[in-house]
C-alpha cells in the first residue's frame, strides 16, 4: 500500500518559498512580525511565516490593526488574532484612532503604519513583513502614472524598505493575489473580505475592478506582470541615478549662509534627468521639501536659460542664481 504524502499545494509552496527567500536574510535569533490584517494576503503570508520562521531559527508574531472605522471592526481584528494563535502566532491587537489629513485612504495607512512601526519596535523585531501582492503593486503602477506622479511613483513598493528605523519586507510583490487565496483554501484558513476592498469610491478599487480587467481583455493577459516588471526596472534606474547623485554632489555642493548653493556649470554639464534629480535632491535633503516637475523645470531654466530672473519661492525655501552659484535658502 502506498502511503506516501500528498504532494504540497503548489500554491501553498509558492507563498512559502516567498517568504522563505526573505527571512534568510534576518539574523538567527531575530523577531519577525507579521502584519496582519485577517485577508487572504495577510493571512497567507501569516501562515507561510509560521512554518518557515522557525525553521531558520527566528521568532514570529503578529500585529493586527483595528482601524475602527467600520461596525463590526474589533471582531474582525479577534477573528484574524484566532486564526494567528491557530497558527502558533502571538497576536497584538492595536486600535488606532484614524485621523482625516490626505483623506480616509492616506490617513489609515499613516495610523497603519505608526501603529505596526511602534509595535515592531516594542516587540525588538528585526523586520516587519507584510501582504502586498503583485497585483498590489500594479495597481500602484497604475495609479502612479494616472496621476502623473513620475518615475518615483511607477517604481511602485520596493520589497525591502525602511520604516523610520524598522526594516519592512514584502515577500509577496512577486505572488499573485489569486495565489493567496488558494493557499488559504489549501490549508484550510477562512480569510476575512474587508468591505472597503470592495467599495468602488475608492480610486485602488475602481482599478483593481474595473480598469485592469478591461486592459486584460483589450490587450491580452500579464498586464499586471508587465506592470510589476516595469516598476522593478524602474527601481533599478533609480538606484543607478542615486549613486551617480551621490558620487557627483559631494564636489558640487557647498553650504551657504542660511542653505546650500550648488555649481551653475556642474548642473549645466548634466544630462537633464541628472540635473533635475540633484535639484529635487538638494530641496528635499536641506529643507525637507518635494519639488513638484514644473518646480523643478523653473529651477533648472535659472541653470540652462538665464536671462537676469529673479529668486523663485519653492515649499520651504527660496531659489536664485547668485554669479556662478545656484542658492537655495531657507524663506
Amino acid at each position: 500500500m502506498d502511503e506516501r504524502r500528498p504532494g504540497l499545494d503548489p500554491a501553498v509552496a509558492e507563498v512559502r518559498r516567498a517568504v522563505r527567500g526573505v527571512l534568510r536574510d534576518v539574523p538567527a535569533g531575530s523577531t519577525v512580525i507579521v502584519a496582519l490584517s485577517g485577508g487572504a494576503d495577510s493571512l497567507a503570508l501569516a501562515a507561510a511565516t509560521a512554518f518557515e520562521a522557525p525553521k531558520l531559527d527566528l521568532r514570529a508574531a503578529s500585529v493586527i490593526v483595528d482601524h475602527g472605522l467600520q461596525s463590526g471592526s474589533a471582531d474582525a481584528a479577534a477573528a484574524a488574532a484566532r486564526s494567528a494563535g491557530a497558527l502558533g502566532l502571538d497576536a497584538l491587537v492595536v486600535r488606532v484612532d484614524v485621523g482625516a489629513a490626505g483623506g480616509p485612504e492616506a490617513a489609515a495607512r499613516e495610523a497603519r503604519y505608526r501603529a505596526l512601526r511602534d509595535a515592531a519596535r516594542d516587540a525588538g523585531a528585526a523586520a516587519l513583513l507584510v501582504g502586498h501582492t503583485l497585483d498590489d503593486q500594479a495597481e500602484t503602477v497604475l495609479l502612479g502614472l494616472a496621476r502623473g506622479a513620475g518615475a518615483t511613483s511607477l517604481q511602485g513598493m520596493a520589497e525591502a524598505a525602511d520604516l523610520d528605523g524598522i526594516p519592512l519586507l514584502r515577500p509577496l510583490l512577486g505572488v499573485r493575489r489569486a495565489t493567496t487565496r488558494a493557499a488559504c483554501a489549501a490549508e484550510g484558513l477562512v480569510p476575512w473580505d474587508d468591505p472597503h476592498n470592495s467599495d468602488s469610491r475608492y480610486a485602488r478599487v475602481r482599478v483593481r475592478e474595473k480598469v485592469l480587467p478591461v486592459l486584460e481583455a483589450e490587450l491580452g493577459p500579464g498586464i499586471a506582470e508587465a506592470l510589476a516588471r516595469t516598476a522593478a526596472q524602474l527601481r533599478e534606474d533609480a538606484a543607478a541615478f542615486d549613486e551617480m547623485i551621490d558620487e557627483t554632489i559631494e564636489d558640487i555642493v557647498e553650504h551657504a549662509e542660511a542653505g546650500i548653493s550648488v555649481s551653475v556649470a556642474a548642473l549645466a554639464a548634466n544630462p537633464a534627468a541628472l540635473r533635475h534629480r540633484i535639484i529635487r535632491h538638494v530641496v528635499a535633503s536641506e529643507f525637507h521639501e518635494s519639488l513638484t516637475r514644473s518646480q523643478t523645470l523653473e529651477v533648472a531654466r535659472l541653470v540652462t536659460d538665464w536671462s537676469g530672473q529673479g529668486p523663485i519661492d519653492l515649499p520651504g525655501c527660496r531659489a536664485r542664481r547668485s554669479g556662478g552659484r545656484l542658492e537655495f535658502t531657507a524663506r
